[in-house]
């Protein structure tokens, strides 16, 4: 009874996080249009430029302002784009030319990867030293990992870019300045090293700046499990500290992480514009920045959706793990 009842109630959970980004999607696909709305910058003026839109007549004007959609009431362009966006239809980017999903989907796929490893280095590290330090605590390697995960926790991730640049690239000159591949050299002949190289240093700012949260929050829970009274139990068993460690605490410990690390992906992608930047690496988050100050709305709501898009499903995994091993979360109870 109990094993029919408990897939059920993983649905109703699942269902109901679904529900809520839905929704949340909406709510901030809404707020980005209405504030690039209302923004004082011009899209015909950034565009076109203030010299050539002088020079044109009224008439021409108001072909270019029909023809992007500067002219309608943004209500009506926000559903109208809403319902084009629901088809599969992004619109065309002002800026690039180009429709939005070709302009995201190649942006995308040069941020993903740079992401994905940030976050999977970010978890492991930020795991194996929360793990060390909590089995050690008090000690003199407990202190200095936990200082650094403090120090990091409140560094810039554009400020450690920008120490990083200088170090690397141009004093010791070991790693290239910026971009994604070699400058000047044609696509057909870039290489996989080639794109590791030129990411090892955004992979490197984001992920010391997103070890932190993984590693104080692990070391709290391995704190946690020395001190049990299982734990006590097998000391008195004879049983070492490396045994304890591996048969108890990393068993106790690990999904708690892995739960908080799916929930990281925001910390990850939100210094992964801020990065990208820095290193002029041409991914989604110098995409959204160049069409924000462009004033290029199709461009900067598909990038807002996809963006959040990612960030919600990040919860949405930590919430439905965390919902299913805690089953007061399954019944809605508040946990203290």
């Amino acid at each position: 009874m109990k094993s029919g009842r408990f897939p059920r109630k993983v649905f109703w959970l699942i269902l109901k996080q679904l529900i809520r980004m839905a929704v949340l999607l909406f709510l901030v696909s809404a707020a980005a249009f209405f504030l690039v709305s209302v923004s004082p910058i011009d899209p015909l003026k950034v565009n076109i430029g203030q010299a050539a839109l002088g020079s044109m007549s009224q008439e021409q004007i108001a072909k270019l302002s029909e023809y992007w959609g500067t002219g309608l009431p943004p209500a009506e362009r926000f559903l109208s784009w809403a319902g084009d966006f629901l088809k599969g239809d992004m619109g065309t980017s002002l800026l690039y030319r180009q429709p939005v999903s070709h302009v995201i989907g190649l942006k995308l796929s040069n941020s993903l990867w740079l992401m994905a490893v940030s976050w999977l280095v970010s978890g492991g590290a930020g795991f194996a030293l929360g793990t060390l330090a909590g089995a050690n605590r008090g000690k003199a390697v407990d202190k200095v990992i936990s200082a650094y995960a403090l120090i990091t926790a409140s560094t810039p991730a554009f400020w450690l870019a920008l120490v990083l640049l200088m170090v690397f690239a141009v004093w010791l000159k070991i790693l290239p300045i910026g971009l994604s591949v070699p400058i000047g050299m044609e696509a057909a002949e870039v290489t996989i090293k080639d794109r590791a190289v030129h990411g090892i240093l955004p992979c490197l700012t984001l992920s010391i700046t997103g070890m932190s949260n993984i590693l104080l929050h692990t070391r709290e829970k391995m704190i946690q499990v020395m001190e049990s009274d299982y734990v006590l139990f097998a000391r008195a068993r004879g049983e070492s500290k490396s045994q304890i460690v591996f048969r108890h605490g990393i068993r106790n410990i690990l999904l708690p992480a892995l739960t908080l690390q799916f929930a990281s992906v925001s910390e990850i992608f939100g210094g992964s514009v801020l990065v990208e930047q820095v290193f002029s690496y041409p991914g989604l988050g110098q995409a959204a920045v160049t069409a924000g100050l462009g004033g290029d709305i199709p461009l900067l709501l598909g990038i807002t959706v996809i963006s959040a898009a990612i960030v919600f499903t990040g919860n949405f995994i930590a919430n439905v793990l965390y919902g299913v091993v805690d089953p007061r979360m399954r019944k809605g109870r508040k946990v203290a």
